[in-house]
C-alpha cells in the first residue's frame, strides 16, 4: 500500500510539473503585446528611411531591398491581426521577424557606404612653403536655424483630401488608399510640400458594427508622402476628421501650424465641421457611434499628424 502512494504522489508530482511547464510557455507566449508589435512597424519606417538615402547611390539595389522591405511590413501587419484575434504570439515568430528588418537596416547602411565615391588622394606637396603665421581665432558661427533645412518637421499637421471611400464594413486590413494635401506647407517663406501632394495610407486594423460588437472602428496611418514625383516614407497619425462638399477657389497656402478651421474654410464649400458620427481617439482610431459603421466619404479632409521628421 505504501508503494501504491508513493507512485501516486510521483505521478502527481509530475503532472504538476507539466502543468506549471505549460503554463509557462502560454505565459511567454503571451508576452507580446501590441506595443512590441508596434515597435516592429516603427523599425519598418527606419528602416524604409535607410532605403531611400541608398536609392541616390545605388538604385538597383535599394529597389531589390524596398521590395524586400514590402514583404516585411506586410508581415507585421499579420502579427498585428494574428496577436489581435488570437490574443497570443510566438516568440520565435516576433524575432524572425525582428532580425530580418534589422538585417536589412544594416545590408542598407552598408551598401550605402561601399557604393560612396571614395575621396580623392591629397595632393604631393615637394617644396612646401614654410608655415605661415597662426591666423587669429575666428568669432564662432551663429547656429542656422532648423527651419532652414529641407524637410517636414517633426509634428507638422497636413489636410489630406481622401481620393478614396473608406468604410469600416468593406475594408480589409492591408488595404491602401491615397489622398492629396489640401493647401501648400509653407514654412519661412519656402513651399516644403506642394498642395496636391499624394499621401499613400493604409488600413492597419478595422472592426465592422455587429451583434457583439456595436460600436465599429478602423484604424488608418499614412506611409509615404509623394512630392514632386519623388516619394519619402512617413510615419501619419490622424487627429481629426473633417466633412465638406466641393472645392472652391484657389488652395490658400498653410503655413507650420496653421488652423485646422482657417485652411478648411478656404478650401470646402459647406463646410459641415467634423464628420458627423465620427469619433477620433488615441493612435489616430476612428469610431462610429450610435453602433453605425465608420464611413468616410471621397473628399473628405484628414487632418493627419506627421510624427518624425521627414528629410527631404
Amino acid at each position: 500500500m505504501t508503494r501504491v502512494y508513493s507512485l501516486v504522489a510521483r505521478v502527481g508530482a509530475a503532472a504538476a510539473l507539466l502543468l506549471a511547464f505549460a503554463t509557462s510557455s502560454s505565459a511567454q507566449a503571451a508576452r507580446i503585446t501590441q506595443a512590441d508589435v508596434q515597435k516592429l512597424q516603427d523599425s519598418v519606417y527606419l528602416a524604409e528611411r535607410d532605403v531611400s538615402n541608398l536609392r541616390p547611390h545605388d538604385s538597383a539595389r535599394a529597389s531589390q531591398m524596398q521590395s524586400e522591405l514590402d514583404d516585411l511590413s506586410d508581415e507585421v501587419i499579420y502579427l498585428r491581426v494574428k496577436l489581435r484575434k488570437e490574443r497570443t504570439l510566438a516568440q520565435s515568430e516576433y524575432n524572425d521577424v525582428q532580425t530580418r528588418i534589422e538585417d536589412l537596416r544594416s545590408r542598407a547602411r552598408d551598401s550605402r557606404v561601399s557604393s560612396a565615391p571614395a575621396a580623392p588622394p591629397a595632393p604631393i606637396v615637394r617644396n612646401p612653403d614654410p608655415p605661415a603665421a597662426p591666423a587669429a581665432p575666428r568669432p564662432p558661427e551663429r547656429p542656422r536655424a532648423t527651419a532652414s533645412r529641407t524637410e517636414i518637421p517633426a509634428n507638422t499637421e497636413l489636410d489630406v483630401r481622401l481620393s478614396n471611400i473608406l468604410n469600416s464594413g468593406t475594408a480589409q486590413v492591408e488595404d491602401r488608399f491615397e489622398g492629396t494635401t489640401a493647401a501648400d506647407l509653407v514654412i519661412d517663406g519656402r513651399t516644403i510640400v506642394p498642395a496636391g501632394s499624394v499621401m499613400r495610407g493604409v488600413v492597419s486594423s478595422v472592426t465592422p458594427a455587429g451583434r457583439l460588437k456595436r460600436k465599429a472602428e478602423m484604424m488608418v496611418t499614412f506611409d509615404q508622402i509623394t512630392i514632386n514625383g519623388r516619394s519619402y516614407p512617413i510615419r501619419g497619425t490622424v487627429t481629426q476628421a473633417i466633412e465638406g462638399e466641393g472645392v472652391k477657389g484657389d488652395l490658400p497656402k498653410a503655413g507650420i501650424g496653421a488652423g485646422v478651421g482657417a485652411i478648411i474654410g478656404g478650401i470646402l464649400g459647406g463646410v459641415k465641421g467634423a464628420a458627423a458620427g465620427v469619433l477620433i481617439g488615441g493612435g489616430g482610431t476612428i469610431a462610429a457611434t450610435e453602433g453605425k459603421e465608420v464611413e468616410l466619404p471621397q473628399g473628405s479632409v484628414l487632418r493627419v499628424r506627421i510624427e518624425s521628421a521627414v528629410p527631404l
